[in-house]
């Protein structure tokens, strides 16, 4: 009888549901912010009901509740299984959208260098990946209610992705591998010519070219923040590379 009484009351509760109830019940969940719970009835209505009309909106709620709930990487899975089935579907622009949001809020990547001075070991692979999601929704549905934001959160991204480029020569710098500071401060140059930090990664090459005596790099570098930046702060003090005064005021150290 003991053993009887256990069975019962680990039956499953939501037996016999019908996928209606099962899509409502997750929805309240979700109003109540229990992800988990939600999770768990939108799972059990795919699988009971894979062909049903909740069915593939419940695999995009997946998503949403996965990404609420901390669940990251199984979050961009979720909406990535949904793009791969459904490329034709009403709301695949959410999906593209979930996906670039999953990933433009995993900070650490964009914000790594506020805790640390080594960025060495930092790709901010994230915010490449939202980057081009966002990039999707944009280009790919212009029409979309999610576009607008999307192409905001581009604009950030870029800057952001730029900065880490220009913070990563830096490092590079500061420590004499001027090899490759060179090549963090090209690529933000190249990648995202119209990012705010490109005026320092121009300034960041010249003094990498000029280390490494490469005078005619370092003077056509000099030639293009010049042309582009010509009331650049880096410049205020006057006299150009050939003084100095200005990477002094700029970089006490160098």
């Amino acid at each position: 009888m003991l053993s009887g009484c256990g069975s019962l009351t680990s039956e499953d509760e939501t037996v016999g549901w019908s996928a209606q109830r099962l899509y409502g019940e997750a929805k309240d969940a979700m109003a109540s912010r229990d992800w988990a719970k939600a999770i768990k009835h939108l799972e059990k209505l795919e699988a009971r009901y894979p062909y049903g009309r909740y069915a593939q909106q419940a695999q995009l709620e997946v998503a949403f509740c996965q990404w609420k709930d901390g669940e990251r990487a199984s979050a961009i899975a979720a909406a990535d299984r949904f793009i791969k089935l459904y490329p034709n579907h009403p709301n695949v622009d959410y999906a593209w959208y979930l996906k670039g949001l999953i990933n433009f809020n995993d900070l650490q990547g964009v914000l790594a260098w506020l805790t640390t001075p080594d960025m060495s070991d930092r790709d901010p692979k994230a915010s490449r990946e939202g980057f081009l999601a966002f990039k999707e929704v944009v280009m790919r549905f212009p029409e979309s209610r999610y576009a607008p934001d999307a192409g905001a959160r581009m604009r950030y991204l870029v800057n952001a992705l730029a900065n880490n480029e220009v913070h990563v020569a830096r490092y590079y710098m500061k420590r004499g591998a001027y090899v490759a500071a060179a090549n963090r401060a090209q690529y933000a140059i190249e990648h995202y010519p119209q990012a705010p930090a490109v005026e320092e990664a121009m300034v960041l090459l010249m003094r990498a070219y000029d280390a490494l005596g490469m005078n005619d790099l370092r003077d056509s570098a000099e030639r293009v923040l010049l042309k582009n930046f010509p009331n650049s702060s880096f410049l205020k003090a006057g006299g150009g590379r050939k003084k100095a005064a200005w990477w002094r005021l700029w970089d006490p150290d160098w």
